[in-house]
């Protein structure tokens, strides 16, 4: 089975597809390693590793180097996040997606933001027809912000969320991505209105256990920036500590470093080892 299908079919299982979101190949290859069935990667923490704040902000260049990094070290596979495509240029937008595509992502995450929805539909279907000749049966994952913005409440919430994923869907989108959304009633509304396609949510405070979000309809759970926000922190207070004089902290939590470099032996740092089909 192709990535591309592996990665279609993990989202119509009746477990929740539970996608770890890594910023660098070694992140990517470390989530491989603990068992995640497939990685997405978090604008946030990749931007921030190149040294961009998040936002449409990091130079389309490190992107594909990154996508081209991480996908020579993983064989599962890899959706990328494009924020809002860098550009409101359709044209742009599907450069980058041939540039991702080539490079060996499998699927994209592509966001509405604060812009209109008339102008993510044409990024999708731009996207869309990028992929077709490549000939990749790409996943495109749409994002709609209008829980993460605050952009209707309530009701209003839940009718503007389907509203927004109609008009996705008719541009060619694969699965709604609803950030933000938290509330079980309105998870099972909108994943009822959607069908077939997938809901995917964000790891909140607060979510109910995989196994209850499976059953309210959503089918994947993304983790955001939350693992790279979190390892952020780490670093800060490890780096506070070891600023003030004490690193006692630092040597029960160390990952082993005979066991991550194993990670990438194995001819996994050579490009044509053992290529990844798409």
């Amino acid at each position: 089975m192709t990535s591309t299908n592996t990665f279609r079919a993990l989202h119509n299982g009746n477990e929740l597809l539970l996608l770890p979101n890594a910023w660098d190949p070694g992140s990517a290859r470390l989530i491989e390693s603990l068992g995640a069935k497939a990685i997405a990667t978090t604008s946030a923490g990749l931007a921030w590793s190149r040294g961009y704040p998040d936002g449409d902000a990091l130079p389309i260049e490190q992107l594909i180097k990154t996508v081209r990094d991480i996908s020579r070290v993983i064989r599962v596979p890899l959706s990328i996040d494009v924020e809002g495509g860098y550009s409101d240029d359709p044209a742009a937008v599907a450069r980058v997606v041939s540039g991702i595509i080539e490079a060996g992502a499998v699927g994209i995450n592509i966001e509405d933001g604060a812009g209109s929805p008339d102008v993510l539909c044409a990024k999708i279907e731009t996207a869309r027809r990028s992929a077709t000749r490549a000939g990749v049966d790409l996943f495109i994952n749409v994002r709609t912000d209008v829980y993460l913005r605050a952009l209707a409440s309530g009701d209003g919430a839940v009718r503007e969320v389907i509203r927004r994923a109609e008009l996705y869907r008719a541009a060619g989108c694969d699965g709604i991505f609803v950030p933000g959304l938290v509330e079980g009633s309105a998870i099972e509304a909108i994943a009822v209105a959607i069908d077939p396609l997938p809901l995917n949510i964000m790891l909140m405070p607060g979510l109910p256990s995989p196994a209850v979000l499976r059953q309210q309809g959503v089918r994947r759970l993304s983790a955001g920036s939350a693992i790279a926000q979190a390892s952020m922190g780490l670093t800060r207070g490890l780096v506070n500590d070891f600023l003030a004089g004490s690193s006692d902290d630092m040597s029960t939590i160390t990952v082993d470093y005979s066991s991550m470099n194993q990670l990438f032996q194995n001819g996994r740092q050579v490009d044509s080892a053992s290529p990844k089909m798409v």
